[in-house]
C-alpha cells in the first residue's frame, strides 16, 4: 500500500468516527487500525522519500548535462563563426590577390600590344624604306631604257 492509500484509510477512519458529545470535536477511533496505518506509512515513506531524492536527483543530472552539452554547443559554435571569419578572410585576401593579377595581366597585356604595334611599325617603315629605294632604281632603270643611246648597265659609266 503506498502512502498516499494509507493517508486515504487514515481520512476515511477519522470521517467515519464517533464524535464526542461536548468535546469539542473530538472522537473515537480505533486504536489499532490507525497504528497499522501509521506502520504502513512508515514502511512505505522511505522507498518514497528515496524515490523522491532519486527524482531530484536526477532532474539536477539531467540539468547539469544540459548544460554541459550547451556549454559544448556554445563553444562549437564560437570556433565555426571563427573558422567562418577565418575563411571569409582568406577568400576576401585571394579575391585582392586575383584582382591584382587581372590589372597586372591586362597592364602586361597592353605593354605587350603597344610592343607589338611600335614593332610592326617599325619593320613596315625599314619595308617602305626599302621598297621605296627599289623603285626609285626601278624608275631609274626604266628612265634610262627610255634614253636611247645610253645601256642601263652603262649610266654609271659616262658619268
Amino acid at each position: 500500500m503506498t502512502i498516499a492509500e494509507s493517508l486515504e484509510k487514515l481520512d476515511e477512519l477519522l470521517a467515519n468516527a464517533w464524535s464526542l458529545p461536548l468535546s469539542g470535536g473530538k472522537c473515537l477511533v480505533d486504536a489499532e487500525t490507525i497504528k497499522a496505518i501509521t506502520d504502513d506509512i512508515r514502511i512505505n515513506m522511505p522507498s518514497e522519500i528515496k524515490q523522491a531524492k532519486s527524482i531530484v536527483a536526477d532532474r539536477g543530472d539531467i540539468i547539469s548535462t544540459a548544460k554541459k552539452e550547451a556549454d559544448g554547443i556554445i563553444i562549437s559554435a564560437e570556433e565555426r563563426a571563427k573558422a567562418m571569419i577565418a575563411q571569409e578572410e582568406i577568400v576576401r585576401q585571394a579575391q585582392v590577390k586575383a584582382n591584382e593579377i587581372v590589372v597586372s595581366a591586362q597592364k602586361q597585356a597592353r605593354e605587350m600590344r603597344t610592343a607589338a604595334a611600335d614593332y610592326v611599325d617599325e619593320m613596315m617603315k625599314r619595308t617602305e624604306d626599302s621598297l621605296s629605294r627599289n623603285l626609285a632604281d626601278v624608275r631609274k632603270t626604266r628612265q634610262g631604257l627610255r634614253m636611247p643611246g645610253k645601256s642601263p648597265g652603262t649610266q654609271g659609266l659616262d658619268g
